[in-house]
């Protein structure tokens, strides 16, 4: 055992479907200024005005993918640490959530107090966005100035084109994809096009964010825009796995609010394969690590009533990398590789 520990950070949950729980998870998380970016009174404002409403609506949309054992993410991201932990002979592999808990700052703390000296920061998330990956370097970064910790750290980069990353991508849906399907539909997570835009703006202003393709993408701009890295994901992703291009296509879901987010939104994009007349939609989620409300509820859910309402058919949710042997190997091989800076 050496000093050398990996911190698995993902997103998070409330610590139950009481109101009560989901409000203060919300507000956390709505509070960040990476994820609404506006001016702190502004984004109180607004945080206050979306959680009059939102949290009752969130808790029964919880309680209806909650487990006994708690939230589908804390639980499946806790399995996914045991997994990593066999191919990490460095010191401890530990788990964060970057709103709720367990926290992000008790988890460096703690380390720190256990004499951990090198650390990889492992966000777990395959696309950069200043909403996902920025926000855990930034609260890793406040956490250790603000505590004076001695850690040394490194950060996994966002690993949307790996090779690795993409294999195992494939073999978990591979299963799937051998049956009968008419389509896959990759949905990612959405964010508003400003979000991309204010980090582009000075290389390339007229990026085009409509584009159906992440060719031609300018390499400094692909490090920047999670909507290209998105594509670039599926495109690579199809490749290996041997669709034609009629055979899949790519989506944006959980918009919030009236901003313009990326597009094609998924729930406009599943009526659309409805109409063209599919009956056997397959779904994967390659946001996603680990499966939680967004791929659960609202795709699993919401979106296959969506579809099959409409279509007459069946919606098959594949589902995430969770806690599966080939994807721990890998994010060890990855977290082994990890060179980003704080």
């Amino acid at each position: 055992m050496t000093d050398h520990a990996l911190l698995l950070v993902n997103l998070g949950s409330p610590a139950s479907t009481d109101v009560a729980d989901v409000r203060r998870y919300l507000d956390q998380f709505l509070m960040d200024p990476y994820v609404i970016d506006l001016p702190w009174a502004l984004r109180r404002l607004l945080v206050s005005l979306i959680l009059r409403q939102r949290p009752a609506q969130s808790a029964h949309a919880y309680s209806s993918i909650w487990w006994p054992e708690g939230s589908p993410l804390i639980v499946i991201s806790r399995q996914l640490q045991e997994a990593v932990r066999a191919h990490w002979p460095h010191g401890p592999v530990e788990l964060a959530m970057r709103y709720g808990e367990p926290s992000l700052e008790g988890a460096l703390r703690d380390l720190a107090a256990r004499g951990v000296r090198r650390l990889t920061l492992a966000p777990l998330y395959p696309q950069f966005a200043d909403s996902t990956t920025t926000t855990v370097i930034a609260e890793a970064r406040r956490v250790i100035e603000r505590f004076g910790l001695a850690l040394e750290v490194c950060v996994l980069p966002p690993f949307y084109d790996q090779l690795e990353y993409l294999e195992a991508l494939v073999e978990s849906a591979r299963p799937y994809l051998a049956g009968d399907f008419d389509h896959l539909l990759l949905s990612f997570h959405g964010i508003p096009e400003r979000h991309i835009r204010k980090l582009v703006k000075r290389i390339d202003p007229h990026h085009d964010l409509s584009a159906a393709s992440s060719r031609g993408v300018r390499p400094e701009v692909l490090a920047l825009c999670y909507r290209s890295q998105c594509l670039r994901t599926a495109e690579l992703f199809a490749e290996r796995a041997g669709l034609r291009p009629e055979q899949w296509s790519v989506s944006f879901q959980s918009r919030l609010g009236r901003d313009k987010w990326i597009e094609p939104y998924t729930d406009a994009r599943l009526d659309a394969l409805a109409r063209q007349g599919v009956k056997k939609l397959l779904v994967m989620c390659p946001a996603f690590v680990v499966d939680c409300i967004e791929t659960l509820e609202e795709i699993g859910m919401r979106g296959r009533e969506q579809f099959e309402t409409a279509s007459g058919g069946q919606l098959q949710l594949i589902p995430c990398l969770n806690s599966d042997a080939r994807w721990a190997a890998t994010l060890a091989r990855l977290a082994e590789r990890a060179d980003g800076e704080l």
